[in-house]
């Protein structure tokens, strides 16, 4: 590996963040007031995305996009963890899995993806299955050439902006010396799919106008052309291009724990107290030290299990290490910059609040920090027989 970014990895820190202090950033109060993200401000986003090049920049060259390799994109992942994730939804990362996508599903679903013209939305959560993934009741049963799906999916990310949902279904059960294994397999279905509806989730109080949204279906009728992948074989299409999701959420977590950090130190060098500025105080210098460190120390973890994956190497436990590391740091980081604030950090004068709420979603989604320690703990102890 070798440290410091080249020049054009510094082109693309400086473009995107550029993009988003000047794009992200005005409307990002207006969000947070009214909890939506207007058409007009959405679509803007997206074709200025499109124009600097960098719309579905995660998806290869042979697909027409930049084909960035996983340092490059967790760079412009880190830059847009500044902005409101309600507003940088829309500068275009489609799932990845859709590279999955074999002969008519290619012009139906991953071409118009890249280009702009459909947006997806990821949908494996439901009510009594989260981290339990195999947990998961909402079911399809084979018909004929026909699947029908029942169930229901929530906490869906981005489902009131797509066109089609990617959706994670079991579809039978094998008998194991560990008790029942269900069977999951992967489906692409289209927004207004008879038996389909997309209905509001919950008010959640981190990410403002970044909804949740609840997935219902009910004898949903979908043709064998539908599955994603090899039937029953869901689980190999989340490994081959799903785990590589919580890296997004350690970037993310370093690039607003760098945007909060910045608040933290103005404040400490310009509000005075006792005749000096609270910066000279050690209660106050040592926190700020201490913030930098943890930052630097997540952003380099998280660079590490980046460059990994280019690299063909093993990197389970590297990317769980970072998100649970880079997740927990963004918490101590907008914690301690509240409390330097002290009470006008609770006031939505300033986004340190803000800040301060969205963070704590960090530590559940796409994983928990709970199942990142078992991930690490498992790759470190099972070559042990433990």
């Amino acid at each position: 590996m070798h440290f410091g970014l080249t020049q054009e990895q510094e082109m693309i820190v400086d473009t995107v963040r550029s993009f988003v202090e000047n794009e992200i950033y005005p409307h990002e109060a207006m969000v947070e007031r009214t909890g939506e993200v207007p058409h007009e401000i959405a679509q803007d986003i997206k074709q200025k995305t499109m124009d600097l090049g960098f719309y579905a920049c995660n998806f290869p060259e042979s697909v027409g996009c930049a084909g960035l390799n996983h340092v490059d994109f967790a760079l412009v992942e880190r830059e847009l963890g500044r902005g409101s994730m309600a507003l940088n939804h829309f500068f275009g990362r489609p799932q990845n899995i859709l590279m999955a996508c074999k002969e008519d599903q290619i012009e139906r679903y991953l071409m118009p993806a890249v280009r702009g013209e459909k947006m997806d939305a990821l949908a494996m959560t439901e009510p009594d299955a989260g981290s339990d993934v195999r947990g998961m009741k909402c079911s399809a049963v084979q018909d004929g050439t026909d699947w029908v799906i029942n169930g229901s999916k929530h906490f869906i990310s981005g489902a009131e902006h797509a066109d089609f949902f990617i959706v994670f279904v079991a579809t039978g059960v094998d008998e194991t010396p560990r008790g029942p294994k269900k069977r999951i397999t992967t489906f692409l279905v289209d927004r207004g799919t008879p038996g389909f509806e997309v209905r509001d989730g919950y008010n959640s109080v981190s990410h403002k106008g970044y909804k949740n949204c609840i997935l219902d279906f009910d004898d949903c009728r979908l043709p064998k052309e539908q599955v994603l992948g090899e039937v029953d074989g869901g689980f190999a299409v989340m490994n081959e291009w799903l785990y590589a999701t919580r890296i997004t959420v350690a970037t993310m977590s370093v690039g607003r724990a760098r945007r909060c950090f910045d608040y933290a130190l103005n404040y400490a060098s310009e509000r005075k107290q006792f005749g000096q500025q609270i910066g000279k105080f050690q209660g106050v210098s040592f926190q700020i030290a201490d913030m930098i460190t943890e930052i630097d120390a997540a952003d380099w973890l998280t660079l590490a299990a980046a460059w990994r994956l280019d690299n063909d190497l093993p990197a389970n436990r590297e990317i769980a290490s970072a998100k649970v590391y880079a997740s927990e740091m963004l918490a101590r980081v907008t914690d301690a910059t509240l409390q330097i604030y002290g009470g006008m950090g609770l006031m939505d004068d300033f986004p340190i609040e803000r800040f301060w709420r969205d963070a704590r979603v960090e530590r559940i989604w796409d994983g928990t920090s709970e199942i990142q320690r078992h991930i690490i703990s498992r790759d470190l102890l099972r070559p042990l027989g433990a």
